[in-house]
């Protein structure tokens, strides 16, 4: 059921505040078309056959500059002033004091520039309240460390940039206080974020598989996170993004993401911005996230994505046979991720390489829905094997690395010696020649810097490799005082084996081709 008169009570109320930053700081807070009725009305008129909001949850999905403190702080007065619950605890939820005061500053600038709000409340800046004692109310700010606290009965919560929760504890003890309350409502307003195991990105698939099943978006958009099954009539979703898939550089798909672009949301702005990120790869990630709501794997890119597709080329592996190439290894933990490449060096200064992963058969679906990736269609297409058991078979690898040395002419295997001496002792029995190599800044810096090099050169040619891609996508890097840097695994928030394996064997290629880079620097020491 729909209900105007609740509707336009919300609307007429939040147009009643002003404006507080900016060119329109002073000015009645007139709601854009898509604010008005794409939010406000949906979410405060739907109600259920008592009167009652229907919608208990809202999850507002949208990028920077486009008004989300704003909207967020007129919902939190509304809530606090207007919506008729007595004794009613709103609460500005953050993971910092200093976000959740964001939302609370432009709610008490507010509330301070409306007369008729303020003879009816109290302002108390040292504890970031604001109190009406003729309802016995009050809004509150409160950071993720006072999640432990007890006693909450929440009429409203007013989640600001949901993606920084670094656990969902903050978001479980305040939604499960509103038990008690008539129409309680939770609002997550956000950009995207990065980290995929977070309470946002769960809130997030949900919005998404609900929006595809009410017809709201296409169900071919956002390809990974599936159709919902059934409907949730109490949670409201607006998500404004561009799938992950898309083209970010593409200006025709930005007015998808940004709904107050050409009002207050400058074009201008955001070109520049896509133009350094253009150039700067690190950048693209926060410019995908933060003007285009894109989820991205990590928080900084490393390797421009578009340059490594670019990069894929051909590579025959029955072409390479008999080729010389070096090899790195990196088994990471046995009941994870391991990856031996092949580096091949080419007549023309480029490299081409061959990959192969290896993952424990045992609870291989548990770890599709943990890593997001389709392992089962990998191991069909041969990129991956799957052992028997719970743990990575060594004994396989050691296998198959045995047969590329009979096949091709692998010179050198890098390793690192974290775990991997046993089999490197027996490959070298087997008469292979290997190099233990730690993986830290001395040694990992300039290969690193090499490859990235390469990818932008488009002579680093992976044949398109899914999951050796999905990887690159992953790596964030660490620097140091000195500008070395070297792939983490602890900041990377999926698998980048692969690409550690990658920058160990071209390590090795590099250090034994004539004239390599490193004739020109510092002569290091592995180990």
């Amino acid at each position: 059921m729909f209900n105007s008169d609740l509707a336009d009570r919300a609307v007429n109320f939040i147009e009643l505040l002003p404006h507080t930053k900016g060119e329109w700081a002073g000015r009645p807070f007139k709601l854009q078309d898509w604010q008005r009725d794409d939010i406000i009305r949906p979410l405060f008129g739907t109600v259920n056959e008592d009167g009652s909001r229907q919608y208990r949850t809202a999850y507002i999905e949208i990028p920077r500059k486009n008004g989300k403190s704003a909207i967020a702080s007129g919902i939190a007065n509304y809530l606090l002033f207007a919506d008729g619950e007595p004794g009613a605890e709103i609460y500005g939820a953050a993971f910092t004091k200093e976000q959740a005061g964001m939302v609370f500053n432009v709610a008490r600038q507010m509330v301070l520039r409306t007369p008729e709000l303020l003879k009816r409340s109290k302002v108390i800046d040292s504890s970031k309240r604001i109190v009406v004692p003729g309802t016995d109310s009050f809004y509150r700010a409160i950071p993720a460390e006072e999640a432990s606290a007890h006693g909450f009965n929440a009429h409203g919560i007013i989640f600001d940039e949901l993606h920084t929760q670094k656990t969902r504890l903050l978001w479980d003890v305040l939604a499960t206080s509103t038990g008690a309350r008539r129409q309680p409502l939770t609002v997550a307003i956000t950009t995207a974020g990065h980290d995929r195991l977070s309470i946002c990105w769960e809130q997030h698939c949900y919005a998404i598989g609900l929006l595809k099943l009410r017809g709201q978006i296409p169900e071919d958009w956002y390809k990974d996170i599936p159709t919902a099954v059934v409907d949730d009539p109490t949670f409201f979703a607006y998500v404004r993004a561009i799938p992950e898939e898309w083209d970010w550089q593409d200006e025709n798909n930005w007015h998808i993401a940004n709904p107050a672009l050409g009002t207050f949301r400058k074009i201008e702005e955001m070109r520049a911005m896509a133009a350094k990120a253009a150039q700067l790869p690190q950048l693209q990630n926060t410019f995908r996230r933060l003007y285009l709501n894109q989820w991205t794997a990590t928080e900084t890119r490393w390797l421009d994505m578009g340059a490594w597709d670019r990069s894929a080329g051909e590579v025959d592996a029955e072409e390479l046979r008999g080729q010389t190439c070096y090899g790195g290894l990196d088994l990471a933990a046995t009941t994870d991720l391991a990856a031996f490449l092949m580096v091949f060096p080419q007549a023309d200064e480029s490299y081409k390489t061959l990959a192969h992963f290896w993952i424990p058969a045992d609870g291989i679906e548990e770890r599709e829905i943990r890593d997001r990736v389709p392992y089962r269609v990998w191991i069909k297409q041969g990129f991956v094997t799957a052992t028997p058991g719970e743990t990575i078979n060594y004994e396989a690898i050691r296998a198959y690395i045995e047969r590329a040395a009979a096949r091709y002419k692998l010179s050198e295997v890098a390793f690192d010696p974290w775990g991997a001496y046993e089999m490197a002792q027996k490959m070298d029995e087997a008469g292979m020649t290997v190099i233990p190599v730690r993986q830290n800044f001395q040694n990992m810096s300039a290969p690193s810097k090499e490859l990235a090099r390469l990818v932008l050169d488009q002579k680093l040619n992976h044949g398109g490799n899914p999951v050796l891609r999905w990887m690159a996508d992953n790596v964030v890097v660490l620097e140091d005082e000195n500008q070395n840097i070297r792939p983490s695994k602890k900041r990377s928030k999926q698998r980048i084996d692969g690409m550690v394996a990658l920058i160990l064997g071209l390590d090795r290629a590099q250090r034994n081709q004539g004239e390599s880079i490193y004739d020109k620097r510092e002569v290091r020491t592995l180990g």
